[in-house]
């Protein structure tokens, strides 16, 4: 997307003409230690604030696709994390795809999937194998899975297993 073409979109905080700039620093593929580092959180902040998407939220996922088109084995999880939360709340709030983005929206979730499963062959972190799974069924249309996976912290998982189990 052209950078001019981005003043005409918005985030959670109004115009989403900072996105480009963001966008350049993702290039450099930043490492991710946490959810707080500060790249990381400018992009879930603007774009995915408190579950809530916007037209930017829609516009970055091909983005991300095509950065992460140039070294997938460089994937850190909110490469993948962000895309399929925005895509379940996409799916959630029942936000439709602006016509001319839609082809190109589904073909990055794919493309972004089959990303992940070459990221995976080189590192098998399980953060990372998690941010696969959501992809994975984000973009095969699971939006439950996806959520399930998103949501439920890995020290819960267990437990609500169980809980499944005994009922």
């Amino acid at each position: 997307m052209l950078k001019n073409e981005w003043e005409k979109l918005e985030h959670a905080y109004g115009n989403a003409s900072d996105i480009p700039a963001l966008l350049d620093r993702l290039k450099l593929f930043p490492s991710e230690t946490s959810y707080a580092d500060e790249l990381w959180h400018s992009l879930w902040s603007a774009l995915y604030h408190q579950g809530d998407i916007y037209t930017a939220s829609l516009a970055v996922v091909p983005e991300i696709a095509v950065i992460l088109a140039k070294a997938p084995e460089r994937a850190t999880p909110s490469f993948f994390t962000l895309p399929s939360s925005i895509e379940v709340s996409r799916n959630r709030l029942g936000t439709p795809i602006p016509e001319p983005w839609n082809l190109q929206y589904h073909n990055a979730l794919a493309q972004l999937v089959i990303f992940a499963a070459s990221a995976l062959g080189q590192n098998h972190d399980p953060k990372l194998a998690r941010a696969a799974l959501a992809i994975w069924a984000a973009a095969s249309g699971q939006h439950a899975n996806a959520e399930f996976v998103l949501e439920v912290p890995v020290d819960e998982v267990d437990a609500v297993l169980e809980w499944y189990q005994e009922r």
